[in-house]
């Protein structure tokens, strides 16, 4: 099967064309300031992506890993702590953790959503943890303390934040968001009253601008978000060489600011972050109609009430995954797989001592995810090829059975 019009899995293309004028805009303003590092294009982003996620501070470094690294360590989170999150993410979750000097211990995800199961953190909490005698928690076996939760949100998706901030409450320990695939998305909160946006709802978030994301660079870059003012400017002492003023510093720090012309490209970006969700969201409830229209058997995707995802990805889960993926490859359709090892079972984080079977969740999605075509500039036709292709090979392969993940 072959096509003269591949789909492309990511179109990062169209978008900068579209953009070009601004884009070299910054550039330029870039060239004629020689202002390449912090400025009034750093100070300006940070200030609108801290408004836009509802936040008081945002304070731009130079990926997302560096972001939740650093929102960690100015935590104080450090040598001898645990910090729990999920399996079923990108390893950068893991080690942004390791990187502070924590160790990162994982609870199994929900089999709808695929993000944190907060009834899986709960039973983490109660069996496995006991008070320190000081109003802390340590793992009962390990001796260590238990700081802090990170939930992901993963796939564009938002964690359900009410529950596991309400854990953390309970339990002392802090929550830093893992917001770096989840830019706008948005979390009906009962404990705050209303619609909140990623990075509003723990004591820090980390963002990725990686090119790919929902609001990419022109290359690497991340923030952090928070509402206290004592983290923000240890996250800002932290990226630039632990410097409270220039070349006096105050603690051991990274080389982890975010560049100015990503910070103006990301602002010019930014403009356009809500139509740009808005247009995966339609993209999304197409795929459900087509699918829907076609007759066939499907789970489709699970947005919980409490969400308004922002589809970052749109992953399907299908039995033979790779004879899919080559089915597809074949009719010129790009698609991706995320992730096909959970963390716990890479061989960077072996020395944890988990097994297979420890987050069967975690486990089953892996070998079964797929992600679809999915950017603002999807159109029905496209999509219309993509499910007309995935049909015929559920019909020529007699599969029964195809799962769709939410919001993911």
């Amino acid at each position: 099967m072959t096509t003269t019009n591949p789909i492309p899995f990511l179109d990062l293309v169209a978008p900068h064309m579209e953009l070009k004028e601004e884009l070299c805009d910054v550039f330029r303003q870039g060239l004629e300031t020689a202002g390449f590092i912090g400025g009034p294009m750093v100070e300006d982003f940070e200030q609108r992506f801290a408004e836009y996620c509802g936040t008081r501070y945002c304070a731009g470094v130079g990926s997302g890993t560096e972001a939740l690294t650093f929102a960690l360590i100015a935590t104080g989170i450090g040598p001898g702590d645990i910090v729990i999150t999920v399996p079923n993410t990108f390893i950068a979750t893991a080690e942004a953790i390791s990187q502070s000097g924590a160790r990162p211990e994982f609870v199994d995800v929900d089999p709808r959503t695929h993000n944190m199961d907060p009834e899986k953190l709960r039973d983490y909490l109660e069996r496995q943890c006991c008070d320190n005698g000081a109003g802390g928690l340590i793992h009962r076996r390990m001796r260590r303390r238990v700081s802090a939760v990170v939930p992901v949100h993963l796939y564009g998706q938002m964690a359900d934040m009410d529950l596991i901030v309400g854990l953390a409450e309970q339990y002392g320990l802090t929550v830093i968001e893992d917001a770096c695939q989840a830019h706008g998305a948005e979390y009906f909160s009962e404990q705050a009253g209303g619609w909140r946006k990623s990075g509003s709802l723990g004591k820090a978030a980390a963002f990725s601008f990686y090119p790919g994301k929902n609001l990419g660079a022109c290359g690497e870059g991340g923030a952090v978000t928070t509402d206290d003012a004592d983290l923000f400017q240890r996250v800002r002492m932290l990226r630039d060489h632990g410097q409270s003023q220039k070349y006096y510093h105050d603690m051991p720090g990274y080389n982890g600011r975010l560049d100015a012309i990503q910070a103006g490209v990301l602002s010019v970006k930014l403009n356009r972050l809500a139509g740009w969700n808005e247009q995966r969201r339609q993209a999304a409830r197409r795929y459900r109609d087509l699918f829907s229209e076609a007759g066939i058997e499907l789970e489709l995707p699970h947005e919980a009430s409490w969400s308004k995802a922002v589809y970052h990805l749109y992953v399907v889960r299908v039995d033979d995954r790779e004879a899919l993926r080559k089915h597809l490859s074949a009719a010129g359709i790009g698609t991706g797989i995320h992730y096909p090892v959970p963390i716990h079972l890479q061989n960077a984080y072996g020395n944890l001592g988990y097994l297979p079977g420890d987050f069967p969740v975690s486990e089953a999605a892996a070998k079964g995810v797929l992600s679809l075509p999915m950017f603002p500039e999807l159109g029905m036709d496209e999509q219309a090829r993509i499910v007309d292709a995935i049909t015929s090979f559920l019909s020529a392969s007699h599969h029964s059975e195809m799962y769709f993940v939410a919001g993911r």
